[in-house]
């Protein structure tokens, strides 16, 4: 079975302790639902974007605003297929977290893949193991990393995900296990194409995973993206004889601190002073209501006959569970008579 290889040095330990606080501050902190709506969408805008970005999407982050809120983008189907598709992974994260799933499987990882590379890759290769051998190149066409035979991948896989639920995998602190997991997944290569990608979404699923990111507020990607030279430099530090991830988890941990941290401040400034909230008192919101509100953070618009099909409700329930939401200011109205539809504000 995987056995990882590493040290817990001085600036591991500090940078956990950074995170820490933020996680506990940012957990702890009293902010009303709609703030906590606007973190969480602008984290996903910001995953979508960078995570493609890194691997050459040419798409801005202004772009990638306007294409999730369904409107037009000048761009190659490509490009745009890439941003979308990873919202569609982020959702997917979303509902393993709501089923309460514990464990990481192969099956979960292939449906990940499948997902990112939807209309990109062929079907045979979208969600299956690759069958050729392939190599990591630099920007000047020189192979800078090359990973195990194809016909090793399969049981590397198993092997890693089998590590992966084991007691030593639980017993790791979660940002340790995600780091592990993220340089052993790329190490490996299981995929012809898409490995960054959906190895970034696999550390983003363990801490959702392990409680560690129970808002969903962190995205992790925006670390990798501000230095992508520095992201591949230090995924190279591994020695691959020994397989001493040390470094590289310095890099990762310093990369959690610094976006968790990010976060922090973003929450110190929202933030309303706790004797306000207890004198408005919680909005408490239904099942069904907190289902629209998902809906909405990767949707641009919702309308009632849809809410109606959502629930298979009639229209007049679909009518008193929005009006919650209008009525605390989750979600605005707009447009008139049957074109009426609701949004996030």
């Amino acid at each position: 079975m995987f056995n990882p290889v590493f040290k817990t040095t001085n600036k591991i330990v500090q940078h956990i302790a950074e995170i820490s606080a933020a996680r506990e501050l940012i957990l702890n902190a009293s902010l009303l639902p709609q703030l906590e709506l606007k973190l969480r969408r602008e984290a996903i805008v910001k995953m979508a974007h960078h995570s493609t970005s890194i691997e050459g999407n040419p798409l801005t982050l202004e772009q990638v605003k306007k294409l999730l809120i369904g409107n037009e983008v000048a761009a190659w189907q490509k490009d745009k297929d890439e941003v979308l598709n990873y919202v569609g992974v982020l959702e997917y994260i979303d509902k393993l977290g709501d089923k309460k799933v514990k464990n990481i499987t192969e099956e979960i990882i292939l449906k990940i893949h499948q997902i990112n590379t939807r209309n990109i890759l062929p079907k045979d290769q979208s969600g299956f193991y690759r069958k050729i051998p392939v190599a990591v190149v630099n920007g000047y066409g020189e192979v800078v990393f090359q990973p195990p035979p194809e016909n090793k991948v399969a049981n590397l896989m198993k092997d890693f995900v089998l590590w992966s639920n084991s007691k030593q995998a639980r017993e790791l602190y979660p940002v340790i296990l995600s780091g592990i997991s993220h340089y052993e997944f790329v190490r490996i290569h299981p995929f012809v194409d898409g490995n960054g990608r959906t190895a970034r979404a696999l550390s983003t699923l363990i801490l959702y995973l392990k409680g560690f990111d129970t808002k969903r507020f962190f995205a992790l990607d925006d670390y990798y993206n501000e230095d992508r030279g520095s992201y591949y430099a230090a995924l190279q530090t591994v020695d691959q004889n020994t397989l001493d991830t040390t470094q590289w988890l310095e890099y990762f941990c310093e990369g959690v601190a610094i976006s968790m941290n990010k976060v922090k401040d973003t929450v110190l400034q929202l933030s309303h002073d706790r004797r306000l909230k207890d004198k408005r008192g919680q909005v408490f919101l239904n099942e069904r209501q907190i289902k629209i509100l998902k809906y909405l953070q990767v949707n641009p618009r919702i309308n009632s006959s849809e809410i109606q099909k959502m629930f298979d409700v009639s229209r007049e329930t679909a009518n008193r569970i929005i009006r919650v939401l209008l009525e605390h200011n989750l979600i605005a109205r707009a447009g008139k008579g049957k074109a009426t539809y609701y949004e996030l504000l």
